[in-house]
């Protein structure tokens, strides 16, 4: 069913779209389009790469379901909303579900603020409230009603020195993404003007609360087709960072601490500031509950990286410049696997996400690339030869340092 709005019954087939609850790194906004799909600005190199994805790269990357074109639209009462119009060229045909969190986001548009809404969503939007944020800038105002569309776990944000900042029920790296991209929509472009978007899997939907790490991927992090600004700024970012020492730095990540019901997060900048030590650190914190280390996951990441490993190496002239690999888990438990429970004899996954025999689910997938290059690809003149080192490089270091917290160094 598409989500369409009862107050603007002249907009059949049009998306409501959502902010992406779980986006942790990256510098654009991702919107939930429907519960297993997410969308992010259109770039064309990317969208290049996804129509031309070798057969053996589709297990590590998300599912690519097409394009639609996304505006800013004002309702009868002056809400603004960002909208999608699916377009008829869209690789894949699937049904647009609408989920409980697209009836909060109508129900937010509207003048009602109280009853209706399921507890602690709604609760705190109230008709002054909305007065204030509608004489607001629009961003604002979209942005004041976003922050309501909540879960029932909070996000905590801790600085790369260990103190807690303020929670909130987005996580805030993407709020941020959120918040720039809106913002420069109001400002820059016609309520009406078209923007093109990608459709991808959402790859965290099979997850009930979802432990996210982005790391960046490679020793070079600029594109062939940077300037000689932004050449030097990213080579400075290596260079200052694990990226030149370890080919992969972390970009942002979220924890779910079950000891405390929330999910821990940092972000980009805490990634750039870690030494090699701190980096092995912040990964040990990333597999630990809160309670204890989640010793069953390190061996199905490890046979997965070791598989995406396999498959980088045999990708000749291909560049992922400035892509990430997410590392996925589950942070609520199974019941079978609670806590001082017997772990079950692992045994080997036979692909990413599944989780036969009781194991964990775990998840690594490729994302972002738009600065992808490979024989074929648009700037033909900077063909590679052979695998990507630089990535491969960091693979064999995040392995390395898996097996090392497996093996309590």
């Amino acid at each position: 069913m598409v989500v369409q709005d009862s107050a603007d019954p002249g907009d059949a087939g049009q998306v409501l779209l959502e902010p992406f609850l779980h986006q942790v790194g990256g510098h654009l906004s991702v919107m939930k389009y429907d519960e297993h799909t997410v969308c992010k600005p259109l770039v064309s190199q990317e969208q290049r790469f996804y129509e031309s994805l070798p057969l053996a790269m589709k297990r590590f990357t998300p599912q690519y379901r097409g394009t639609i074109t996304v505006h800013l639209q004002k309702d009868s009462l002056g809400h603004l909303s960002l909208v999608a119009s699916p377009l008829r060229d869209n690789r894949e045909s699937f049904q647009v579900s609408a989920g409980p969190a697209a009836a909060i986001w109508q129900k937010l548009r509207r003048t009602s603020g109280g009853g209706g809404g399921s507890a602690g969503t709604l609760s705190g939007w109230q008709h002054a409230q909305l007065a204030r944020a509608l004489q607001e800038s629009p961003a604002t105002a979209l942005l004041r009603s976003e922050f309501h569309l909540s879960t029932h776990v909070a996000f905590l944000v801790e600085d790369a020195n260990g103190n807690q900042a303020k929670r909130g029920s987005l996580n805030p790296w993407g709020l941020h993404c959120h918040q720039a991209h809106l913002t420069r929509l109001c400002t820059e472009y016609p309520e009406n003007k078209q923007h093109r978007f990608l459709l991808l899997e959402n790859v965290v939907s099979q997850y009930k609360h979802p432990c996210v790490l982005d790391l960046k991927m490679g020793t070079r992090q600029h594109g062939d087709d940077a300037s000689e600004e932004k050449k030097a700024r990213h080579m400075t970012k290596c260079a200052q960072s694990t990226s030149a020492r370890l080919g992969v730095r972390i970009c942002g990540m979220q924890v779910y601490q079950t000891d405390k019901k929330h999910f821990l997060c940092k972000d980009k900048y805490y990634g750039r500031k870690l030494s090699v030590g701190g980096f092995r650190q912040a990964l040990y914190q990333f597999l630990h509950d809160g309670t204890r280390l989640r010793t069953e996951l390190l061996g199905p990441i490890q046979r997965q990286l070791q598989a995406l490993l396999s498959v980088i190496r045999s990708q000749s002239s291909y560049r992922f410049y400035s892509s990430s690999l997410l590392v996925i888990y589950d942070g609520q438990e199974p019941p079978e696997r609670a806590p001082g429970s017997p772990h079950p004899q692992e045994a080997p996954q036979p692909a990413p996400g599944s989780g036969p025999g009781g194991l964990p689910k775990v998840d690594i997938r490729m994302i972002d690339f738009a600065h992808t290059t490979y024989k074929g690809s648009w700037n033909e003149h900077s063909t590679y030869d052979g695998p990507d080192p630089g990535y491969i490089f960091g693979l064999e270091n995040l392995i390395q340092i898996l097996r090392d917290i497996q093996e309590g160094q």
